[in-house]
Protein backbone atom coordinates (compact mmCIF):
# COMPACT_ATOMS: atom_id res chain seq x y z
CA UNK A 1 0.00 0.00 0.00
CA UNK A 2 2.80 2.43 0.88
CA UNK A 3 4.49 1.58 -2.41
CA UNK A 4 1.29 2.39 -4.39
CA UNK A 5 0.73 5.72 -2.59
CA UNK A 6 4.35 6.71 -3.19
CA UNK A 7 4.05 5.92 -6.90
CA UNK A 8 0.86 7.97 -7.26
CA UNK A 9 2.46 10.93 -5.45
CA UNK A 10 5.54 10.81 -7.68
CA UNK A 11 3.41 10.60 -10.86
CA UNK A 12 1.25 13.58 -9.78
CA UNK A 13 4.32 15.62 -8.92
CA UNK A 14 5.98 14.81 -12.22
CA UNK A 15 2.97 15.96 -14.24
CA UNK A 16 2.68 19.16 -12.13
CA UNK A 17 -1.06 18.57 -11.55
CA UNK A 18 -3.07 20.88 -9.29
CA UNK A 19 -6.33 20.14 -7.56
CA UNK A 20 -9.37 22.35 -8.34
CA UNK A 21 -9.01 23.98 -4.94
CA UNK A 22 -5.43 25.12 -5.41
CA UNK A 23 -4.60 28.51 -3.92
CA UNK A 24 -1.94 29.34 -6.50
CA UNK A 25 -2.62 32.44 -8.66
CA UNK A 26 -3.61 31.87 -12.32
CA UNK A 27 -0.94 31.95 -14.94
CA UNK A 28 -0.40 35.12 -17.04
CA UNK A 29 -1.83 33.35 -20.09
CA UNK A 30 -5.23 33.16 -18.37
CA UNK A 31 -5.10 36.84 -17.45
CA UNK A 32 -4.19 37.78 -21.01
CA UNK A 33 -7.14 35.80 -22.35
CA UNK A 34 -9.56 37.65 -20.06
CA UNK A 35 -8.27 41.04 -21.17
CA UNK A 36 -8.52 40.09 -24.82
CA UNK A 37 -12.09 38.86 -24.39
CA UNK A 38 -13.34 42.27 -23.22
CA UNK A 39 -11.36 44.32 -25.73
CA UNK A 40 -14.02 44.44 -28.53
CA UNK A 41 -16.62 46.03 -26.25
CA UNK A 42 -14.11 48.68 -25.20
CA UNK A 43 -13.14 49.37 -28.81
CA UNK A 44 -16.75 49.54 -29.91
CA UNK A 45 -17.40 52.61 -27.79
CA UNK A 46 -13.96 54.26 -27.92
CA UNK A 47 -11.25 53.13 -30.30
CA UNK A 48 -13.43 51.97 -33.19
CA UNK A 49 -15.13 55.22 -34.02
CA UNK A 50 -15.05 56.49 -37.59
CA UNK A 51 -12.96 59.53 -38.52
CA UNK A 52 -14.97 62.77 -38.77
CA UNK A 53 -15.15 62.85 -42.57
CA UNK A 54 -15.95 59.20 -43.18
CA UNK A 55 -19.49 57.81 -43.62
CA UNK A 56 -21.14 56.34 -40.55
CA UNK A 57 -21.69 53.02 -42.32
CA UNK A 58 -19.99 51.35 -45.29
CA UNK A 59 -21.83 50.88 -48.55
CA UNK A 60 -22.03 48.08 -51.08
CA UNK A 61 -22.89 48.08 -54.76
CA UNK A 62 -26.41 47.15 -55.79
CA UNK A 63 -28.19 46.72 -59.08
CA UNK A 64 -31.17 48.54 -57.56
CA UNK A 65 -29.28 51.81 -57.36
CA UNK A 66 -28.59 54.12 -60.25
CA UNK A 67 -25.48 53.67 -62.38
CA UNK A 68 -23.60 56.36 -60.43
CA UNK A 69 -24.75 55.42 -56.99
CA UNK A 70 -24.51 52.72 -54.34
CA UNK A 71 -27.15 51.16 -52.20
CA UNK A 72 -26.85 51.06 -48.43
CA UNK A 73 -27.26 47.66 -46.80
CA UNK A 74 -26.93 48.21 -43.04
CA UNK A 75 -27.02 44.63 -41.77
CA UNK A 76 -24.42 43.27 -44.19
CA UNK A 77 -22.23 46.32 -43.67
CA UNK A 78 -22.15 45.90 -39.91
CA UNK A 79 -21.30 42.23 -40.18
CA UNK A 80 -18.41 42.67 -42.61
CA UNK A 81 -16.95 46.05 -41.69
CA UNK A 82 -13.51 46.00 -40.02
CA UNK A 83 -14.49 49.09 -38.00
CA UNK A 84 -17.19 47.23 -36.08
CA UNK A 85 -16.97 44.11 -33.91
CA UNK A 86 -19.01 41.14 -35.03
CA UNK A 87 -21.86 42.31 -32.87
CA UNK A 88 -25.03 44.05 -34.00
CA UNK A 89 -26.49 46.68 -31.73
CA UNK A 90 -29.57 48.42 -33.11
CA UNK A 91 -29.36 52.16 -32.42
CA UNK A 92 -32.33 53.50 -30.50
CA UNK A 93 -32.47 56.51 -32.81
CA UNK A 94 -33.94 54.33 -35.61
CA UNK A 95 -37.46 54.28 -34.16
CA UNK A 96 -37.24 57.93 -33.13
CA UNK A 97 -36.34 58.93 -36.69
CA UNK A 98 -39.19 56.85 -38.10
CA UNK A 99 -41.72 58.63 -35.88
CA UNK A 100 -40.26 62.01 -36.82
CA UNK A 101 -40.49 61.21 -40.53
CA UNK A 102 -44.15 60.26 -40.35
CA UNK A 103 -45.01 63.52 -38.58
CA UNK A 104 -44.34 65.30 -41.86
CA UNK A 105 -46.77 65.57 -44.73
CA UNK A 106 -46.28 65.55 -48.48
CA UNK A 107 -46.73 69.33 -48.36
CA UNK A 108 -43.33 69.77 -46.68
CA UNK A 109 -41.52 68.99 -49.94
CA UNK A 110 -40.61 70.87 -53.08
CA UNK A 111 -39.79 68.93 -56.25
CA UNK A 112 -38.80 69.80 -59.81
CA UNK A 113 -41.20 69.25 -62.65
CA UNK A 114 -40.30 67.75 -66.03
CA UNK A 115 -39.12 71.22 -67.14
CA UNK A 116 -36.90 71.45 -64.03
CA UNK A 117 -38.95 74.17 -62.39
CA UNK A 118 -39.54 74.06 -58.63
CA UNK A 119 -42.99 72.87 -57.59
CA UNK A 120 -43.95 73.12 -53.89
CA UNK A 121 -46.24 70.19 -53.22
CA UNK A 122 -48.37 72.29 -50.89
CA UNK A 123 -50.06 73.52 -54.08
CA UNK A 124 -51.95 70.20 -53.94
CA UNK A 125 -53.38 70.76 -50.45
CA UNK A 126 -56.89 69.41 -50.09
CA UNK A 127 -56.49 66.97 -52.99
CA UNK A 128 -56.14 63.20 -53.14
CA UNK A 129 -52.78 62.23 -54.65
CA UNK A 130 -51.78 59.06 -56.47
CA UNK A 131 -47.97 59.08 -56.68
CA UNK A 132 -46.27 56.68 -59.13
CA UNK A 133 -42.70 56.02 -60.29
CA UNK A 134 -43.02 55.62 -64.06
CA UNK A 135 -40.91 54.25 -66.92
CA UNK A 136 -41.29 54.32 -70.70
CA UNK A 137 -39.93 50.89 -71.66
CA UNK A 138 -41.45 48.57 -69.07
CA UNK A 139 -43.85 45.74 -69.66
CA UNK A 140 -46.24 47.58 -67.32
CA UNK A 141 -45.96 50.90 -69.16
CA UNK A 142 -48.88 50.67 -71.57
CA UNK A 143 -51.53 49.45 -69.12
CA UNK A 144 -50.46 51.80 -66.33
CA UNK A 145 -50.17 54.96 -68.39
CA UNK A 146 -53.52 54.25 -70.08
CA UNK A 147 -55.36 53.57 -66.82
CA UNK A 148 -53.70 56.47 -64.96
CA UNK A 149 -54.78 58.83 -67.75
CA UNK A 150 -58.36 57.55 -67.63
CA UNK A 151 -58.56 57.80 -63.84
CA UNK A 152 -57.18 61.32 -63.92
CA UNK A 153 -59.63 62.40 -66.59
CA UNK A 154 -62.52 60.88 -64.63
CA UNK A 155 -61.71 62.31 -61.19
CA UNK A 156 -59.57 65.42 -61.68
CA UNK A 157 -62.55 67.74 -61.26
CA UNK A 158 -63.38 65.96 -57.99
CA UNK A 159 -59.92 66.56 -56.53
CA UNK A 160 -57.62 63.77 -57.77
CA UNK A 161 -54.05 64.46 -58.87
CA UNK A 162 -51.72 61.84 -60.34
CA UNK A 163 -48.05 62.71 -59.75
CA UNK A 164 -45.64 60.79 -61.98
CA UNK A 165 -41.92 60.52 -61.14
CA UNK A 166 -39.78 58.97 -63.91
CA UNK A 167 -37.06 56.63 -62.60
CA UNK A 168 -34.33 54.71 -64.42
CA UNK A 169 -33.31 52.36 -61.58
CA UNK A 170 -35.23 49.28 -62.72
CA UNK A 171 -33.78 47.54 -65.75
CA UNK A 172 -32.66 50.92 -67.14
CA UNK A 173 -36.18 51.27 -68.56
CA UNK A 174 -36.37 55.08 -68.40
CA UNK A 175 -33.13 56.10 -70.17
CA UNK A 176 -34.45 59.13 -72.04
CA UNK A 177 -34.08 62.80 -71.25
CA UNK A 178 -36.85 64.74 -69.54
CA UNK A 179 -37.91 66.15 -72.89
CA UNK A 180 -38.15 62.66 -74.42
CA UNK A 181 -40.12 61.36 -71.43
CA UNK A 182 -42.55 64.28 -71.64
CA UNK A 183 -43.11 63.80 -75.36
CA UNK A 184 -43.60 60.05 -74.94
CA UNK A 185 -46.19 60.34 -72.15
CA UNK A 186 -48.11 63.27 -73.58
CA UNK A 187 -48.12 62.15 -77.19
CA UNK A 188 -48.65 58.40 -76.94
CA UNK A 189 -50.85 58.27 -73.84
CA UNK A 190 -52.29 61.80 -73.78
CA UNK A 191 -51.11 62.16 -70.19
CA UNK A 192 -52.32 65.45 -68.74
CA UNK A 193 -51.31 64.80 -65.14
CA UNK A 194 -48.10 66.36 -63.75
CA UNK A 195 -44.83 64.62 -64.65
CA UNK A 196 -41.73 65.50 -62.68
CA UNK A 197 -37.97 65.42 -63.00
CA UNK A 198 -36.32 62.00 -63.15
CA UNK A 199 -35.40 60.78 -59.64
CA UNK A 200 -33.85 57.93 -57.67
CA UNK A 201 -36.37 56.11 -55.48
CA UNK A 202 -33.88 53.72 -53.81
CA UNK A 203 -30.32 54.08 -52.54
CA UNK A 204 -28.36 56.96 -50.98
CA UNK A 205 -29.52 59.46 -53.63
CA UNK A 206 -33.22 58.78 -53.05
CA UNK A 207 -35.29 61.91 -53.61
CA UNK A 208 -36.46 63.36 -50.25
CA UNK A 209 -40.12 63.01 -51.22
CA UNK A 210 -39.58 59.27 -51.75
CA UNK A 211 -37.74 58.97 -48.44
CA UNK A 212 -40.88 60.38 -46.88
CA UNK A 213 -43.22 58.09 -48.80
CA UNK A 214 -41.28 54.95 -47.91
CA UNK A 215 -40.81 55.88 -44.25
CA UNK A 216 -44.55 56.55 -43.99
CA UNK A 217 -45.48 53.16 -45.44
CA UNK A 218 -42.54 50.88 -44.77
CA UNK A 219 -40.63 51.54 -41.53
CA UNK A 220 -37.49 53.56 -40.78
CA UNK A 221 -35.36 52.81 -43.82
CA UNK A 222 -38.48 52.07 -45.83
CA UNK A 223 -39.13 48.96 -47.82
CA UNK A 224 -37.49 49.17 -51.20
CA UNK A 225 -39.51 50.29 -54.17
CA UNK A 226 -39.79 46.96 -55.95
CA UNK A 227 -40.15 48.00 -59.61
CA UNK A 228 -41.64 50.57 -61.96
CA UNK A 229 -45.21 51.74 -61.24
CA UNK A 230 -45.32 51.22 -57.48
CA UNK A 231 -48.09 53.47 -56.15
CA UNK A 232 -48.75 55.57 -53.03
CA UNK A 233 -52.18 56.98 -52.20
CA UNK A 234 -52.15 60.22 -50.18
CA UNK A 235 -55.21 61.76 -48.54
CA UNK A 236 -56.38 65.38 -48.50
CA UNK A 237 -54.24 66.07 -45.42
CA UNK A 238 -51.00 65.01 -47.11
CA UNK A 239 -50.71 61.68 -45.27
CA UNK A 240 -49.86 58.37 -46.95
CA UNK A 241 -52.90 56.10 -46.67
CA UNK A 242 -51.95 53.09 -48.76
CA UNK A 243 -49.11 51.62 -50.80
CA UNK A 244 -49.62 49.30 -53.78
CA UNK A 245 -47.14 47.00 -55.55
CA UNK A 246 -46.26 47.56 -59.23
CA UNK A 247 -48.59 44.80 -60.40
CA UNK A 248 -51.63 46.53 -58.88
CA UNK A 249 -53.67 48.05 -61.68
CA UNK A 250 -54.67 51.72 -61.26
CA UNK A 251 -58.27 50.61 -61.85
CA UNK A 252 -57.98 48.35 -58.78
CA UNK A 253 -57.30 51.47 -56.69
CA UNK A 254 -60.40 53.31 -57.93
CA UNK A 255 -62.61 52.41 -54.95
CA UNK A 256 -59.97 53.63 -52.50
CA UNK A 257 -59.71 56.88 -54.46
CA UNK A 258 -63.48 57.31 -54.36
CA UNK A 259 -63.55 56.87 -50.58
CA UNK A 260 -60.85 59.49 -50.03
CA UNK A 261 -62.49 61.93 -52.42
CA UNK A 262 -65.78 61.56 -50.53
CA UNK A 263 -64.17 62.02 -47.10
Amino acid sequence: MRHKLSSIFQLKKGLNLRTPFTSQPPKMSSMAFSATFFTPLHHFTHARTNPPNSPSFPFIKSSLASSNSTFFHPTLSLQTSPTFPRLFIKPRSFSVHARAATEKTIYDFTVKDIDRKDVPLNKFKGKVLLIVNVASRCGLTSSNYSELSRLYEKYKNQGLEVLAFPCNQFGMQEPGSNEEIKQFACTRYKAEFPIFDKVDVNGPFTAPVYQFLKSSAGGFLGDLIKWNFEKFLVDKNGKVIERYPPTTSPFQIEKDIQRLLAA
